[in-house]
């Protein structure tokens, strides 16, 4: 993954940080981005933990792959809590530097699927395009922490042999933004990509898959609504939530605005040990969703990243949940379990 290149954070004391206003300027979300916690001893202090409360965190991590998480993330944390389903999702750990077997640098194959720079397409008459190369936080089960994020473009001129591929290809309806994340960008290279998808006219929906509505929710401006508004295809949000504790507060505020707006907001999840692998926190994060009006999408069986195999949870148990699930919650607030298996054709749902 390509060094950070946002600034360095602020020294901030427990609990002075101000909650994100997600009426401010564009110029807000910069600024919590800036104040994002980048030490781990510093984050362990906001949250009142000493090293020796977490002995396998790794207080070193990796500099290619950083510990980043918005203070707004680290709020909805519960302080004196070592096990905090937030935390471990963004705590760097001692396990991450153990070599598994079957967990490989690219697990989902991502090298074989490019078309063009920035272009990946997998599945039949959907292209995604790596908008970015940065994220606001570092979820450290990410499948992308070792994506070549360099060699992607990063000039809207770069962007020309892939719309190239996408106006030669009449098939191709739906193009998503990933990263890194999309909303990364600035409204301004987002607008000027967001124009040029516009202007292939066989592209009917255009997808936007961000975590920065959770981890950052002052990223939701009224600038970027107004954007999502004015674009040609459909736009359809997917966010990124894992556990209940995450969608409260700011984050809950943001999401509203964003279906207020119009937009069809949809949640993927991932199957996450000691996160979320029990019914009751699956229950919680969907009823949480379904009350906003998020619809859960997805849960994602982990994929098999090098560094990750201390959050993957058995495709057992993940079924045996889902039925479970079943039993506790109407069919539209329960997610589709699903892998992603090199060389198929489309997500793989599991029963």
């Amino acid at each position: 993954m390509e060094p950070l290149t946002v600034p360095t954070a602020l020294p901030l004391d427990a609990g002075s940080a101000p909650r994100s206003d997600a009426t401010n300027s564009s110029a807000t979300w910069q600024q919590d981005l800036a104040r994002a916690i980048r030490c781990p001893k510093e984050l362990l202090r906001q949250l009142q933990l000493l090293p020796q409360h977490v002995p396998d965190a790794d207080m070193k991590p990796d500099s290619r792959f950083p510990l980043l998480v918005p203070i707004s993330f680290v709020e909805r944390m519960r302080p004196g809590d070592a096990a905090d389903p937030l935390l471990r999702q963004v705590l760097p750990r001692a396990a991450e530097r153990t070599t598994v077997p079957g967990f490989l640098t690219d697990a989902v194959d991502d090298g074989a699927a490019r078309k063009a720079p920035g272009l990946l397409q997998k599945y039949s008459g959907r292209a995604l395009l790596i908008a970015a190369g940065s994220c606001s936080v570092h979820c450290r089960y990410c499948f992308r922490r070792n994506y070549p994020y360099s060699s992607e473009p990063r000039r809207i001129q770069d962007w020309e042999p892939a719309l190239a591929e996408l106006r030669n290809d009449t098939s191709v309806t739906e193009v998503i933004l990933s990263g890194g994340d999309p909303l990364m960008l600035t409204d301004r290279r987002l607008t000027e990509l967001c124009e040029r998808l516009s202007d292939v006219r066989h592209i009917e929906r255009l997808r936007i898959h961000s975590r920065l509505p959770i981890v950052l929710p002052s990223r939701v401006t009224n600038e970027l609504l107004e954007l999502l508004s004015q674009i040609r295809p459909q736009v359809i949000m997917v966010v990124h939530a894992n556990h209940a504790n995450e969608v409260t507060g700011d984050c809950s505020d943001a999401l509203q605005r964003l279906l207020r707006q119009g937009l069809p907001v949809l949640n993927q999840a991932v199957l996450l040990k000691d996160i979320n692998d029990s019914v009751e926190a699956l229950e919680a994060l969907s009823r949480a969703l379904v009350n906003l009006g998020v619809m859960p999408y997805y849960l994602h069986q982990l994929d098999r990243v090098s560094g990750t195999a201390h959050f993957e949870a058995s495709v057992g148990r993940g079924s045996r949940l889902i039925r479970e699930l079943r039993e506790r919650l109407p069919g539209y607030a329960v997610p589709q379990f699903v892998q992603e298996v090199p060389g198929q054709r489309s997500k793989i749902p599991i029963h």
